[in-house]
């Protein structure tokens, strides 16, 4: 008989989609809200178990679903890696529905508040899918699951400027996905298989023989394109300041820290366990990413620098952000791939307290959302300044915290590499860049504004605004004991990934 644990991974991604069925048909925002949190919590606990069996144990294992066995069954594969990401994945999407829980009751409307929560469960069981499937066509088809609730979500502050930023992403995101599938429709056409171990295997004997040579290297271009589109991957990143910088508080903190991740671990599957980086490197896709995750890294910083609301100036740090990933994977080492998920995981639990944070500093400050109107808006809430303090910092890449040991990981990576010298380069320049943005942001809501200044917001603010939100506190404290245990005791985290990249 199999062990316990291995049946986790189907029940948690099942948890998600019963709880968002259940959501469905409760009246209650308030009720669907506590029931996700509950969901989340279950999820975690059920994920940090699973990454203790698999570590400890140094396995990884294939679960079978239905009775018709590989290679036309549909299967799921957990390993450290993935079971890492799943817990990471349920713990943002908790605290980050903590800390925009009021503006989220704020934005939206009562009526529509429970559908909010059915999102944000297929979301996360959308999430779970991708990073733990088997099956490229599964992949496919939680691609679009993610894609439909990532939208709803943004749709959810129900304005006009939220109705075009959705369409606009509706539209980038459709384009990637049916890039996606040709590339996969071309992939199956010259294997016949969609179950990755015998595509795996299918590829290898394809590559050494040279036969479908061009049409491999068109699919492989097509699905990494398709998935770099979805995850903002530079130049295709115009629809995200809109979609991030316009949605609701939890939606922004979502979207940016978990909704591009799912995608990327998708890709990362698709690098270790069907092509391999070998093939990846021969048909020039590492660098590809290197090129474009080198661009994303000045780009992004570059066009964050010219904002002065708040989340938009968020949203476009995460171009730049991104660009570290995909200049990790692009590096073409399994040292690459460690650090690249490790950014992935410090970006994680940055980005969404810093969108948390905004918002928090926003709604103290009559919920105006440009820096010069929330200067001294730290003082009203000190949890918020102290947060967005923290989290710009490690964005950044100020020791101790989180954001300098990823940056530290990949260049360590580079070195050695053919191009070591441009990548280092490129981090450097980044990391001022990031300084350049982030500094004058922090300094604006720690600095006291003019009085008559000062008057004119706090004439906007409620009462209720300024009173103590307390699921905020929760959630903003524990993504700082997060950011400093990513710069602190970043070891065995470390150790999990480069077993899990290992075991993929």
């Amino acid at each position: 008989m199999r062990p316990f644990y291995e049946n986790l991974p189907f029940f948690t991604i099942f948890a998600a989609i019963l709880c968002g069925v259940i959501t469905a048909v409760i009246r209650s925002g308030r009720t669907a809200y506590l029931l996700s949190l509950w969901m989340c919590g279950a999820i975690t606990a059920a994920s940090g178990v699973l990454v203790y069996f698999l570590y400890t144990g140094g396995v990884s294992f294939t679960y079978t679903m239905g009775r018709f066995a590989a290679p036309f069954g549909n299967a799921i594969k957990a390993g450290p890696l993935q079971a890492l990401m799943a817990l990471m994945f349920a713990v943002v999407m908790g605290l980050s529905l903590l800390g925009g829980s009021r503006d989220l009751f704020h934005d939206i409307l009562p009526q529509k508040q429970n559908l909010y929560f059915v999102m944000t469960d297929l979301l996360l069981a959308g999430l779970l899918s991708l990073n733990y499937t088997n099956d490229m066509f599964t992949g496919y088809v939680f691609i679009e699951i993610t894609t439909i609730a990532a939208c709803a979500m943004v749709m959810a502050k129900d304005t006009g400027s939220n109705m075009i930023a959705t369409i606009r992403y509706l539209f980038m995101s459709l384009l990637g996905s049916g890039l996606f599938l040709i590339g996969l429709t071309l992939l199956n056409g010259i294997t016949g298989y969609l179950l990755m171990p015998p595509l795996a295997q299918i590829l290898r004997l394809l590559a050494n023989s040279g036969d479908y040579h061009t049409v491999l290297v068109v699919s492989m271009g097509l699905l990494v394109v398709g998935l770099g589109i979805k995850a903002a991957m530079f130049p295709f990143h115009l629809w995200l300041p809109d979609a991030h910088g316009g949605a609701t508080t939890a939606s922004s903190a979502i979207l940016s820290g978990l909704v591009l991740k799912g995608y990327i671990m998708l890709l990362i599957t698709l690098m270790l366990r069907v092509f391999g980086m070998e093939l990846f490197d021969a048909a020039g896709i590492n660098a590809l990413l290197l090129a474009l995750g080198l661009l994303g890294m000045v780009f992004g910083s570059l066009a964050a620098m010219r904002e002065y609301h708040v989340k938009r100036m968020l949203a476009d740090s995460s171009v730049a952000q991104i660009g570290y990933i995909f200049m990790g994977l692009g590096l073409g080492n399994a040292s690459g791939v460690v650090a690249a998920c490790f950014h992935i995981l410090v970006h994680a639990a940055c980005k969404p307290l810093l969108f948390c944070c905004a918002g928090r500093l926003s709604a103290v400050s009559g919920h105006h959302r440009s820096l010069r109107n929330l200067r001294g808006s730290a003082y009203r809430d000190v949890t918020a300044g102290v947060g967005f303090t923290v989290g710009a910092l490690s964005m950044i890449g100020i020791p101790l915290l989180g954001g300098f040991v990823s940056k530290l990981f990949l260049s360590e990576a580079a070195v050695g590499s053919e191009m070591m010298v441009p990548v280092l380069l490129v981090i450097a320049l980044s990391s001022v860049l990031n300084a350049l943005y982030y500094v004058p942001a922090i300094l604006a809501i720690w600095v006291h504004p003019p009085a008559e200044d000062a008057a004119e917001v706090l004439a906007d603010v409620t009462a209720e605004a300024l009173t103590f939100d307390r699921s905020f506190f929760i959630s903003a404290v524990s993504f700082i004991a997060l950011i400093f245990v990513l710069g602190i005791l970043y070891h065995p985290v470390i150790n999990i990934l480069s077993a899990g990249v290992r075991l993929t």
